[in-house]
């Protein structure tokens, strides 16, 4: 699980670089928002085609030998970004990691982390997988920007860090073929002998799984969002280029305990109920971010409701794969359960970058971001509905009230 968790942080940090070095990349590659925004809805879109594929080939193969295909192939075509080719190349690039991130690995580590615990703990195993994750992501990502703040902060400083961080990618990929335990084959699995069409319907008829994909698309929404903070940083509160990278940075120190602490806690209270707080809690923040007025006055205000989204996304990531459980998924139908909703709730990863471009550019300053935020809060309004409906219908009678 430490394998796959730091497996599952890293691997990511590749294609989401404009998550910490947004003005830095855009200025090595001499792109405008909207062209960055495209570059990302590449990997968005054909990430989209691959989550259901790739959850039908975690339900059939090796997780082992899909998950360092990955890691390998994905690392690999980060050196060459490194070299900081055209627009054209970036996207091609950003497509490509879209397939091999999404197709090969994320549900094969839904499946292993799933069959990894038993039906009454999968809140806190999903919660210690994401807080695996979110330590992988903030060590790396700190010892990274740290060697690109000592190195100047130029762009021949961003190459070494995309260098450095596919060569750590590379590596992992070597080590989880050796680590990483395989998963049973569904044709061997007692539970059920053949994933075929039939089984696929009846995941595609399941109403928990569209319900469970909403409150998925609502948290990753906000992620997206959450990726411009440090832009936002920058553009509105004129903060320098090496206090926005910290701010990007130091948001993903909340990760690691707000994943294992909701974990923990819905366990306990229930997965959908704890999923309908923190739903709450968000949609609250991405309004007062919408409504926070500008000035160095309200900086310190800015940066606590940075705290409170971060924790309520990172606890919501942290649990919401749990409620495949409570919703009574066939366990055998994981990887196809997975990649259904992943296919729905990561439909923002292929709008988000690009509609957030647009508005950046159409409205530049702090209204483009107004708008950005008030977005988000209108989609974590509809997941907050998808969340009480699954606490209703399919939440134990102990939790549900």
């Amino acid at each position: 699980m430490l394998v796959l968790g730091f497996s599952g942080g890293v691997i990511f940090l590749l294609p989401y670089l404009k998550e910490v070095y947004y003005r830095p990349l855009a200025d090595a590659l001499g792109l405008s928002n909207t062209q960055v925004g495209l570059m990302m809805s590449a990997f968005g879109v054909t990430a989209l085609i691959s989550y259901f594929p790739g959850g039908w080939l975690a339900d059939r193969f090796s997780a082992r030998a899909l998950i360092s295909l990955s890691l390998l192939s994905t690392g690999l075509l980060g050196v060459y970004f490194a070299t900081f080719p055209g627009f054209i190349e970036g996207v091609i690039i950003h497509a490509v990691w879209g397939v091999t991130i999404t197709l090969l690995f994320w549900a094969s580590m839904i499946r292993v982390t799933r069959g990894w615990a038993p039906p009454d703990q999968q809140g806190r195993a999903f919660g210690i997988l994401e807080t695996t994750r979110g330590v992988a992501e903030l060590g790396v990502s700190a010892l990274l920007g740290a060697i690109f703040i000592w190195l100047g902060s130029t762009t021949a400083a961003l190459g070494s860090v995309i260098t450095q961080l596919s060569a750590t990618v590379v590596v992992l990929g070597i080590a989880s073929w050796f680590i990483i335990e395989d998963t049973v084959p569904v044709e061997t699995n007692e539970e059920n002998h053949k994933v075929g069409v039939r089984e696929v319907i009846s995941v595609l008829k399941m109403p928990v799984v569209w319900m469970i994909a909403l409150v998925m698309l609502a948290t990753n929404t906000a992620y997206n969002a959450s990726y411009y903070i440090g832009a936002y940083t920058s553009d509105v509160f004129l903060a320098t280029t090496a206090f926005a990278t910290t701010i990007a940075i130091g948001r993903m120190i909340f990760k690691p305990v707000a994943a294992l602490a909701a974990g923990l806690i819905a366990d306990k209270a229930g997965v959908a109920k704890t999923t309908s707080a923190f739903l709450v809690i968000l949609l609250l923040s991405s309004l007062a971010f919408a409504a926070l007025p500008v000035g160095t006055n309200f900086l310190y205000v800015m940066l606590v409701n940075v705290a409170i989204v971060m924790i309520a996304i990172f606890a919501l990531r942290g649990i919401y794969f749990a409620l495949l459980e409570e919703g009574n998924v066939p366990r055998a139908l994981t990887g196809t359960a997975g990649g259904v909703v992943s296919a729905v709730a990561f439909t923002s990863d292929a709008y988000m970058p690009t509609v957030t471009g647009v508005l950046l550019d159409t409205f530049p300053g702090v209204t483009g971001y107004r708008y950005l935020f008030l977005l988000t809060a209108a989609t974590c309004a509809v997941g907050l509905v998808a969340s009480m409906l699954i606490n209703r219908q399919h939440a134990p009678p102990s939790t549900r009230d």
